[in-house]
């Protein structure tokens, strides 16, 4: 029988990158002369790029006009390019996708971000694009918590979106996967807690990919073989 298949986000999930965009936007706001403290801009990080602006002026008082947030988009982009050497694969991310790969259960890559913010994620996986399935927020109408990139994701690897696992560290991920009928599974590696995620709808919480990867037996996903996986690498 096939491995129930897996929807990964990036950020903060398979990837060290959180903070990276974090520095990226209090730049970019600096900048714009927009006084906003670093730590309500990491509440927000997971929530596709449109919607992300749009949540951040309004939290000033500020209405998102769609000129003005393409330009803070596009000076985020150019903010984070500079930090993109920092971007790290966050511990057991690797092994867990070739393990999965190698136990033949579909997976797939789901980020709110857009191509340019992902190439990174991607180089630090060592993943090329053409050989991995992944969805990126500008390919959906809607992107998190709108559970439009996991719908898509599960379209792409051919199964019933009720019959996967999707796998993410922040409240948008679990929004997103309960509204798609998705069993979710957390991470507390991009830096939410164990509670926030249990409340917003994860129904098991790990520390890291590591952690995960030891553990998918509760999945019901070869626990033995990822334990020595883990341990060999």
């Amino acid at each position: 029988m096939t491995p129930r298949a897996l929807l990964f986000d990036v950020d903060g999930t398979l990837v060290d990158s959180v903070y990276q965009h974090v520095a990226a936007w209090c730049e970019v706001l600096d900048q714009t002369g927009i006084v906003f403290p670093a730590w309500r801009i990491h509440r927000r990080i997971g929530l596709g790029g449109e919607r992300f602006v749009e949540a951040l002026l309004a939290d000033t008082g500020r209405t998102a006009t769609p000129p003005e947030v393409k330009r803070l988009l596009r000076r985020h982009d150019r903010a984070f390019a500079r930090r993109a050497h920092q971007v790290k694969a966050l511990p057991g991310a690797r092994e867990l996708l070739q393990f999965l790969s190698n136990a033949g259960a579909p997976w797939a890559l789901v980020t709110s971000g857009r191509p340019q913010d992902a190439r990174p994620a991607l180089q630090a996986l060592g993943i090329r694009r053409r050989g991995a399935t992944v969805v990126t927020g500008d390919q959906v109408a809607d992107a998190k918590p709108a559970p439009d990139l996991l719908v898509a994701g599960a379209e792409r690897l051919g199964v019933p979106i009720e019959a996967t696992i999707v796998v993410g560290d922040s409240v948008w991920d679990f929004i997103a996967a309960r509204q798609a009928g998705a069993f979710g599974v957390g991470l507390l590696s991009g830096g939410y807690g164990r509670d926030e995620l249990l409340r917003a709808g994860a129904r098991r919480v790990y520390q890291d990919a590591a952690d995960l990867l030891r553990r998918l037996g509760e999945l019901g996903i070869g626990q033995t073989e990822s334990a020595r996986s883990l341990k060999a690498s």
